[in-house]
């Protein structure tokens, strides 16, 4: 712009201006290429979500070509819509509310699509002031135990001796205020996009099915005067269901799979950690979230609920395999 001042100027005094003449195309020349620059750096920056917009996202409405963000995916015949889209005719000739708006796993889209994922913190946020309220001998009767003697208690107490509810609420309680710290941001970060991708009936059988598959291996495996608790074995399956519904998105991975592996390492690297409740979560999260986003559409409720039940009987199998053993 300083060309364009002397430019100015020069005409003002009617004075020579060849050179201004040049020192303005230089500056000209200047802004040209910083705007080339940007309009480069913006064509390979992806657009962000119509609703979300600080949600980068390579995935378009097929039918309005609004660029979507996983929350805001409803499955179509054809790849996804917006919830505007879905919401509309479906070009079938039916009426619109016979074609009620789909999550990318089927669900239906919900008005809050991370109630669940709420419900879920604040149900391990209450649990946690009991165990602070009641002391260890709440945790004696209800954390994961395959079979020891309790002195508080007097008595055998574990899963080989009948308490097979120590499998389900083991995954609600927690030793100390850093592990359900970790615990509940993993649960909020990882569970928020995902309940919203699979919906809230789909993604509350993941969340169970992990963490109970995380407990019966800790039980097979473990020492039976282990005790163990925690819902990392159900936050592994998430993370495991996150990288399956990442690689069905065809997003960069690495971000998931350095996750995934800090979170590894933590879990080898340290003592008094649960390491079968991680990887037995894990396995189970990464079985049933295939079989959650890459259900075959005319078969989906069949598949999916399939796959749950199926992990579910391997529980089953290993918890009456290790009390076989026991008893």
């Amino acid at each position: 712009m300083g060309g364009a001042v002397r430019f100015a100027h020069a005409l003002a005094r009617d004075e020579p201006h060849d050179h201004i003449r040049d020192d303005l195309c230089d500056d000209l020349g200047d802004v040209m290429d910083d705007q080339a620059a940007d309009s480069s750096q913006d064509a390979q920056r992806l657009p962000g979500c119509y609703r979300h917009p600080d949600r980068e996202t390579g995935v378009r409405c097929t039918r309005c070509d609004k660029p979507i963000c996983p929350e805001c995916m409803v499955d179509a015949s054809v790849g996804f819509q917006c919830p505007e889209c879905a919401r509309g005719d479906s070009g079938t000739g039916h009426a619109p509310a016979a074609s009620r708006p789909r999550t990318l796993a089927g669900g239906t889209v919900a008005a809050d699509p991370r109630l669940v994922t709420k419900i879920l913190v604040g149900v391990n946020l209450a649990v946690f002031l009991v165990q602070l309220s009641v002391g260890n001998s709440f945790d004696t009767r209800f954390e994961l135990l395959g079979q020891a003697y309790v002195p508080g208690l007097g008595s055998v107490e574990g899963i080989a001796e009948g308490q097979w509810y120590r499998m389900l609420t083991a995954m609600f309680l927690h030793g100390s205020y850093i592990h359900i710290l970790f615990n509940m941001l993993s649960l909020w970060w990882i569970g928020g996009p995902l309940e919203a991708a699979l919906g809230r009936a789909r993604y509350l059988a993941l969340y169970f099915v992990s963490g109970l598959a995380g407990s019966a291996l800790t039980y097979l495996i473990a020492a039976p005067n282990q005790p163990s608790l925690g819902a990392s074995g159900a936050i592994f399956g998430l993370f495991g269901a996150t990288a399956i519904l990442m690689r069905r998105l065809n997003y960069d991975m690495r971000p998931i799979i350095a996750l995934l592996v800090i979170n590894l390492i933590f879990t080898f690297g340290w003592s008094n950690i649960a390491w079968q409740a991680h990887i037995g979560g894990l396995v189970a999260g990464v079985l049933t979230g295939y079989a959650m986003v890459h259900a075959p559409r005319e078969r989906r409720d069949l598949v999916q609920y399939g796959a749950c039940a199926l992990v579910l009987v391997v529980v089953v199998a290993m918890t009456l395999i290790r009390t076989a053993q026991l008893t």
